[in-house]
């Protein structure tokens, strides 16, 4: 029998709680499984690895219905991969897979380095925010990567909108109404680009992420709507500007923890042989998504129960990140355990689990690598300021950052000491 918490509902419990709702609970109940209702509906919890597997393998479950529409629409919105699945889903995600060759990826990282020292130029003592100046950085990087570099003024437009997207989709009222309405402005500028590659008056590389995508096929050969195009281009950048938090996190972890920054100013290879370990326990260890959420699509039965279709289920993404059985002392910050990771598409699973070529795993995590490490290489040899900040992180705000975001200071010692 699959415990049910006694409380009603969940739902004030959840927001109250955030990241650590579910494995608590797991934690108390002595399980992996559990039944409560979220909003009313009835959902099943479940963490760990082999969850996991289950939620991830074998086309068990669809996005379908899985998440309110207020989050589906900033994130996600109708006709995306997300809310495809099987063979449509399959032959979409092919199209995002084959942006992610190596050298597209390593092409990234030196565009975005190229931007940081653009923008970095031009701080002065006043402290910034990195976290903001990130999502800009990252806007400017992910537009000239997709092959439609932008101009500043509309970087500075993109960025506010992309961020708003990510810091909203977890609310409710009108700070998600003032997101969704913004978002439609990036929704019609994206429209704009899809229609100028497909009329010839913008040109791109057909092998660009923006030309791929304007001229993907579905799989009876027609080209895609133009909005659900301008929805999956879309698709494309949002992720890219999202690991602004990962690199917040980064550069936090690189002022609690100044040993890593003063082995990665050193600048020699064998110094710079743990920025992959160094930005693995980064999305290991700092809160991202909190849970990822599907819906049944055919029974199957796991940990003595036997699920039907249309069930909710949720697993959980930061407790399964942070079960002592599958990570040692979890709640340190130890960058040296993925010096030896076997790579286990179950255990790790701050973007998903699962195989990304068969999975709804998300295809852009060897791209958000290259942006964490690039970005630590950086603030480690920048020599930037940290004045004195809150750099406290709340669990229960969805999605979390330290409260400050990060302020910096061009260079040299200040407050805190340097990152």
């Amino acid at each position: 029998m699959i415990p049910k918490l006694p409380s009603p509902d969940s739902s004030l419990a959840f927001l109250r709680e955030g990241y650590t709702f579910i494995s608590s609970r797991c934690d108390r109940l002595g399980t992996d499984l559990f039944r409560t209702r979220i909003a009313g509906r009835p959902v099943y919890c479940m963490r760990g690895a082999e969850a996991a597997q289950i939620f991830y393998d074998g086309d068990r479950f669809s996005r379908k219905g899985a998440l309110p529409p207020t989050v589906v629409h900033l994130l996600q919105d109708k006709g995306s991969v997300q809310t495809l699945d099987g063979a449509a889903h399959h032959h979409r995600k092919a199209m995002f897979t084959a942006m992610m060759a190596p050298e597209s990826i390593a092409r990234i990282g030196s565009i975005f380095e190229d931007v940081w020292c653009r923008r970095t130029a031009g701080w002065s003592g006043k402290p910034v925010v990195l976290h903001e100046e990130a999502r800009w950085m990252l806007t400017a990087a992910a537009c000239e990567w997709a092959g439609i570099p932008q101009p500043d003024a509309v970087v500075d437009r993109r960025a506010a909108e992309f961020g708003l997207m990510v810091d909203q989709a977890g609310s409710f009222g009108p700070a998600n109404w003032w997101a969704q309405l913004r978002r439609r402005s990036t929704e019609r500028w994206a429209q704009g680009i899809v229609s100028a590659i497909r009329s010839g008056s913008l040109e791109v590389s057909p092998t660009s992420a923006a030309g791929l995508v304007a001229g993907h096929r579905d799989p009876e050969g027609q080209l895609l709507p133009v909005d659900i195009a301008a929805v999956e281009l879309l698709n494309v950048l949002r992720p890219i500007v999202a690991v602004a938090r990962f690199i917040t996190f980064a550069g936090t972890a690189l002022v609690e923890h100044p040993q890593w920054r003063q082995q990665f100013a050193g600048g020699s290879d064998d110094d710079r042989a743990d920025l992959e370990p160094f930005a693995q326990e980064v999305r290991r260890f700092y809160p991202f998504f909190p849970a990822i959420a599907g819906t049944v699509l055919k029974d199957f039965s796991w940990n003595g129960h036997d699920f039907r279709p249309g069930s909710w289920v949720m697993l959980d993404i930061y407790g399964t990140n942070h079960d002592s059985r599958l990570w040692p002392d979890p709640e340190a910050f130890r960058p040296e355990r993925f010096r030896t990771w076997d790579d286990n598409p179950y255990r790790l699973v701050p973007q998903g689990a699962g195989q990304v070529s068969t999975a709804h795993r998300c295809p852009g995590e060897g791209l958000t690598l290259e942006l964490v490490k690039t970005a630590v290489r950086l603030l480690a040899e920048g020599g930037y300021g940290v004045p004195a900040q809150d750099l406290s992180i709340s669990l229960s705000q969805l999605p979390s950052i330290p409260r400050s975001g990060l302020l910096l200071t061009a260079a040299g010692p200040a407050g805190r000491g340097t990152v």
